[in-house]
């Protein structure tokens, strides 16, 4: 008998119990427990069902979320796997990562008055429910194809597009820099939030399902580019980007200060057991110091909260805006809060004071001004209201940029768009050189894990269509 749904209007909304502060702050592990079989149904059969569910209309990827959360509270749980994993590759991650609530939780029709459904926590269990009883499973294509395709960057858009193409039958390598298959899923998320076997038994998944990967491999170094491109029918590019931000300030480049990304990654390998001298020097180690964070994003509150538990003195969160505007999760600043991690709102650096390293960041009181063209407040600088805070280590967290891929891969005729990612024609996600494609963070700069996965499936279905046409001589004909 099919369970009742629209649940809201009698049970109260419940997140998986989150262990206390003060035992996160002990360790990298994730703080949220798992749900319960009964909490899920539970909390699944909330969903009020609703004719137009935005919840699934604001996730980048579509995912049908009613349909699994009523086959989780009907306890078929094997059929809502198969719809979950119908429409990502990996729901096991994002269940654990998206900001629930800009997506989906906060677009949920029940939000006001009774609070939205759990999303996430629900798409968590399906996939753990999945994977404790043997229905995960490597890819086995219908039949095998002889066309090859080449994928750079073993991020969320490499990965999903690889692992579509293989279903379609495609012969994949993945080339990446690092050492380990996930990207920023590895280096960059930190343990609490996403911890690392998670990452590690998707990839070996994929790797068991046929999908190559040649690692430690520096496209123009260890291959280049035009190698890899006559090696393969098709290339994606799905690089990701990693150039930080900088500000200009005075002080900018004195010793102790450091771009997040170096931060997170020393941290993460740190936790993997890798050997990390600049972390056993104490350069990119936070223990026993002043942090400073400048930034107000979700690569920010990583930074903070990685710091906590690396058993600094103080930890200080600078930006510019007020709390209402940060762009990172509200949960991840509350998370922070609750950790011990003080924030300085409307607050940007002025300058870094030091010899030759840093010892104060001296700020300036923001006022928000009249909106943009975006908007939003612009920040506005409050004359006279600089101020001084302690900081033996500065750690920048102000965003992205793409990398200069056309003189990495010595393609000089690879076009970028004005703001360094790759320009592509976007119904067909191909570069104008033929048969290049590019994906994810590379086309549409820094964003979210989940549109790296929607923007490799996309991807994955224009290759296909391209090495169609090819075999049908389209592409020849019209040259």
């Amino acid at each position: 008998m099919a369970k009742k749904m629209l649940q809201f209007v009698t049970t109260d909304k419940s997140m998986p119990s989150k262990r206390t502060a003060d035992e996160r702050r002990q360790d990298f592990d994730e703080i949220y427990k798992d749900f319960a079989k009964d909490k899920a149904e539970e909390q699944a059969s909330r969903c009020s069902q609703c004719g137009v569910p935005f919840c699934q209309v604001n996730c980048p990827l579509h995912n049908n979320i009613p349909d699994w959360l009523m086959l989780t509270a009907e306890d078929r749980m094997q059929e809502a796997y198969q719809v979950s994993s119908a429409t990502n590759n990996f729901p096991e991650i994002c269940g654990r990562i998206c900001p629930q609530d800009r997506l989906c939780e906060g677009n949920c029709v029940i939000e006001k008055g009774f609070e939205s459904v759990t999303i996430g926590a629900v798409e968590k269990y399906i996939t753990e429910t999945a994977f404790e009883n043997g229905w995960v499973k490597p890819v086995q294509p219908a039949h095998e194809r002889s066309e090859s395709i080449g994928i750079i960057g073993a991020g969320p858009a490499g990965l999903s597009a690889a692992e579509q193409l293989r279903k379609k039958g495609y012969q994949v390598t993945v080339y990446d820099r690092y050492d380990r298959v996930g990207g920023l899923l590895i280096y960059g998320i930190p343990g609490f939030k996403l911890e690392k076997d998670i990452v590690e038994r998707r990839a070996k998944l994929m790797a068991d399902g046929g999908v190559t990967f040649k690692l430690n491999c520096e496209i123009g170094t260890d291959i280049t580019f035009a190698d890899i491109k006559a090696e393969h029918n098709a290339v994606l590019i799905a690089t990701g980007v990693y150039k930080a931000r900088d500000i200009q300030v005075p002080g900018v480049g004195m010793d102790g200060i450091v771009p997040a990304l170096d931060y997170l990654t020393a941290s993460n390998r740190k936790s993997l057991g890798d050997t990390v001298p600049d972390f056993d020097s104490g350069m990119l180690n936070a223990a026993g110091k002043d942090v400073v964070v400048v930034g107000g994003g979700d690569t920010a509150m990583d930074c903070v909260r990685t710091a906590i538990r690396q058993e600094a003195k103080s930890v200080t969160c600078l930006y510019r805006r007020d709390k209402a505007n940060m762009p990172g999760s509200q949960r991840e600043v509350q998370n922070a809060e609750e950790e011990g991690v003080t924030f300085q709102w409307l607050s940007a650096p002025h300058a870094f004071l030091g010899d030759e390293a840093v010892s104060a960041v001296r700020a300036q009181r923001i006022h928000l001004g009249q909106p943009d063209a975006t908007g939003r407040q612009v920040p506005e600088i409050i004359e006279n209201s600089d101020y001084d805070m302690p900081a033996d280590l500065v750690i920048k967290a102000l965003g992205f940029d793409p990398e200069d891929l056309p003189t990495m891969f010595d393609q000089p005729e690879l076009q970028v768009t004005r703001w360094g990612t790759v320009a592509i024609d976007w119904k067909s996600m191909m570069t104008q050189l033929p048969g290049v494609f590019a994906a994810g963070d590379i086309v549409r700069g820094a964003s979210l894990v989940v549109w790296g996965v929607r923007d490799g499936r996309d991807a994955a279905d224009r290759i296909d269509a391209y090495i169609q046409a090819e075999l049908r001589g389209e592409h020849r004909a019209a040259g």
